[in-house]
């Protein structure tokens, strides 16, 4: 049995979709609805940059969905993808909502208006400087649920919490850059690895409230349809199909940790042992080979990709 799971931000690339784009024209008209939808050209800065402009949180969740329907559109009507076997969609963050417009529950252009939106709104939730993240490597997230309870009883009104629960021995932390530079001293001295990362926001934790309160009426405002196939949610790591649950859900996300790695668990207990990475980026396929054993992994980032799951399907 297959699930189909796409990327979120961290995946984007200037030229993503580019061989995509130059071979079919259902690509080429699904980069236009986009450019004509975000009164902007965000197919010129898909395919060509600038690679800062690319970054920025409200161009990037819009970016990877154009590009990631793109892909697996022409997977659905090019190359006549057999979805029989395919029981679950899953989309890691913004990821999630390409999941719903692929599985038919979200319409295309609603889905980018909704991630330009949401991308603006947890870019704007918090001062640039104050919030930040940080990767903890080869640490179980058991122990850093403990760590962090210990780290709140003496530093009572500090917000740094578990953003990402991605994979074994993966886990992201988010929230105020102080509470995460003292938490990070504390897993230095126990010999635990810590990467600080890159981004423009202190994504998935309590300080994106006021992006969900923003994001509330936007996605209850538009409709949503029952999915062709089973979405896992982000929140819960449970399958969902009930659309107003899917629209709390998705509103609960932006301030929730995204248990992806809980997920990709709930999948394989359900007989899921081919996981197809739909997107840029081959993250997610990283993901779950850390996780997962005895599975396969495909990535479909270009034709050739395309080419080689065709044949494995046959």
């Amino acid at each position: 049995m297959n699930a189909i799971i796409f990327p979120g931000q961290g995946s984007q690339i200037v030229g993503m979709g580019k061989d995509f784009f130059n071979k079919f024209d259902l690509v080429k008209s699904i980069f236009n609805e986009a450019d004509e939808k975000l009164n902007f050209k965000i197919s010129k800065l898909i395919l060509e940059g600038p690679e800062e402009q690319l970054k920025l949180t409200q161009n990037t969740q819009p970016a990877i969905l154009v590009v990631s329907y793109s892909i697996f559109s022409v997977l659905k009507k090019e190359f006549k993808f057999d979805f029989s076997s395919t029981k679950y969609f899953a989309g890691h963050s913004l990821g999630e909502y390409s999941a719903l417009v692929c599985a038919e529950s979200l319409n295309f252009h609603d889905a980018l208006y909704l991630l330009y939106e949401r991308g603006k709104s947890m870019q704007e939730a918090v001062p640039v400087g104050k919030g930040s993240m940080i990767a903890v490597l080869g640490s179980s997230i058991d122990d850093l649920k403990k760590e962090l309870i210990e780290f709140k009883k003496n530093n009572p009104n500090t917000i740094c919490e578990i953003a990402n629960d991605n994979a074994n021995g993966q886990i992201i932390l988010s929230g105020e850059k102080k509470s995460l530079d003292l938490f990070k001293d504390i897993l230095k001295n126990k010999k635990k690895k810590t990467i600080p990362l890159n981004v423009s926001a202190p994504f998935h934790c309590s300080l994106m409230e006021p992006a969900s309160k923003y994001m509330e009426n936007k996605i209850n405002d538009v409709k949503f349809s029952k999915p062709k196939f089973q979405i896992i949610s982000n929140v819960s790591a449970e399958p969902e199909n009930n659309p107003s649950k899917i629209k709390k859900l998705l509103i609960d996300q932006i301030f929730s940790t995204v248990r992806w790695r809980e997920s990709l668990i709930k999948m394989h207990n359900q007989k899921i042992n081919n996981f197809i990475e739909i997107g840029p980026g081959k993250v997610l396929s990283g993901m779950a080979k850390r996780t997962l054993k005895d599975i396969n992994c495909f990535s479909l980032n270009t034709i050739d990709d395309m080419k080689l799951i065709d044949e494995s399907e046959k």
